[in-house]
């Protein structure tokens, strides 16, 4: 029985009239492509703060969803979308002041050598904007991946996340490496082993005739299976990567806006300085918008020889959205809340590690928690099914987290950046509860 990947009627009896009547509808109209979550999918009809509720009233704390980042319909941000729209909404080929002020502010948190931005609207399209940015200033068409990435949805880009499924089919140009597993290979050896598969990628495309040309790397690895330590491990492979003429793109759509607490930008705990760094989900807070932050002189061939133009990317009300973003972000101290409710969770899922013995590992940086479920502690062998069953046991007690890896035996935790020290307990009790049933 599937959870992560779709819906399964062998779980139908538990479903209403009107749940299933939805889900033949949405059969019917979008067609067979899309997914839904658990095995009794969730039907939501209202987010408030860390909170989402169905149809019969009940609440559901969301330590999953990571676009509505500081909280399901955000006060702040609903005023910005509403206000901006009721006086300008068009494209960027006008002069407005909202779109460079945004920018200048958003510029304000990177490193200084970061100096540009261009705007999209969909992570997505950030990093194929990226990659073509990339391949422009290097002559190269080779990429190097993880095995297990997500980079989105574009035809190019969705060749570059093996993670969509088996139906994708890896593109000649393209070299996978083992994610940066400290769990399994130890995190003194990490780097090194990271940097060493970089190297060997790198000649493999020199060897088949393909000059390389990025390094596109998720900063925490989600789809991987969510690797964030230890901090600093990525700086020996992007300095191999820029000393064989690579750039290095940052893909921060998953880890960015102060997701990974102690750093703005996940690329920041490694001690890295990427040349492009791609931005999206979380940074309207549900408004579509999403950007490409570029060092100047990576920009500065591909903007004399190629027009870039994007019809909603940049546009009046999403800028106001992101404006509202960052506002909320710096004036409730969510960076430092995402730094130290992210550290409780890691210290209360590690005290749970000590009962219960499916937990093989715990990992993770602020807001974006791993929980790797093993059968045996000793083979670290994965517990997928176990896994499946405790997601959808915490989903019926009433808190949502999802699951990822190859093998979707990690726990993903993504708690909205408003989670409080309550929310927090209330996570970690269920989680408890959830194990419990599950081992039996």
């Amino acid at each position: 029985m599937t959870m992560i990947n779709g819906y399964s009627s062998a779980d139908g009896e538990r479903l209403s009239e009107k749940e299933r009547s939805l889900i033949e509808r949405r059969e019917r109209l979008l067609g067979p492509a899309y997914r839904l979550f658990y095995e009794r999918p969730l039907h939501t009809v209202r987010g408030d703060g860390v909170w989402l509720y169905d149809e019969q009233g009940r609440r559901y704390l969301d330590a999953y969803n990571n676009v509505a980042s500081i909280g399901h319909c955000h006060p702040r941000v609903v005023q910005a979308i509403a206000e901006q729209a009721a006086v300008l909404n068009t494209h960027t080929r006008y002069l407005q002041e909202g779109i460079l002020d945004y920018a200048e502010d958003l510029l304000s948190t990177f490193p200084a050598e970061l100096g540009q931005v261009m705007f999209t609207c969909t992570g997505s399209e950030a990093n194929d904007l990226a990659l073509r940015i990339a391949r422009h200033h290097t002559g190269g068409t080779g990429v190097i991946i993880t095995r297990f990435a997500y980079h989105g949805v574009t035809g190019d880009i969705s060749a570059l996340s093996p993670s969509l499924g088996s139906g994708i089919t890896l593109p000649a140009h393209a070299r996978t490496v083992r994610a940066p597993d400290a769990y399994r290979l130890g995190a003194e050896n990490v780097g090194r082993l990271f940097a060493e598969d970089i190297r060997a990628a790198i000649a493999d495309l020199r060897a088949k005739g393909i000059k390389p040309a990025a390094l596109l790397l998720d900063g925490i690895f989600a789809s991987d299976g969510v690797f964030a330590e230890p901090a600093g491990f990525l700086a020996e492979a992007v300095a191999l990567a820029r000393a064989e003429g690579l750039l290095y793109i940052a893909d921060e759509v998953q880890c960015g806006f102060a997701r990974t607490g102690a750093h703005m930008w996940g690329f920041q705990r490694h001690g890295v300085l990427p040349d492009l760094v791609t931005l999206g989900k979380p940074m309207g807070n549900g408004q579509p918008i999403a950007g490409v932050v570029a060092r100047p002189e990576v920009l500065a061939s591909f903007g004399r020889s190629v027009r870039y133009f994007n019809t909603f990317g940049g546009n009046p009300v999403s800028c106001a959205a992101g404006q509202a973003v960052l506002n909320v972000i710096r004036e409730e101290k969510l960076q430092q809340r995402s730094a130290e409710i992210g550290d409780y969770l890691l210290q209360g899922f590690r005290r749970l590690a000590e009962r219960h013995p499916l937990i093989g590992d715990v990992r993770g940086a602020g807001l974006f928690l791993g929980v790797e479920l093993v059968s045996d502690r000793e083979s670290k062998a994965p517990a997928a099914a176990q896994t499946r069953q405790v997601v959808n046991a915490m989903r019926e007690r009433g808190v949502l987290i999802s699951a990822a890896g190859p093998l979707e035996n990690i726990l993903k935790i993504r708690p909205l950046l408003a989670f409080e020290r309550e929310h927090a307990d209330l996570l970690i009790d269920t989680l408890d509860a959830a194990l419990t049933e599950v081992v039996g």
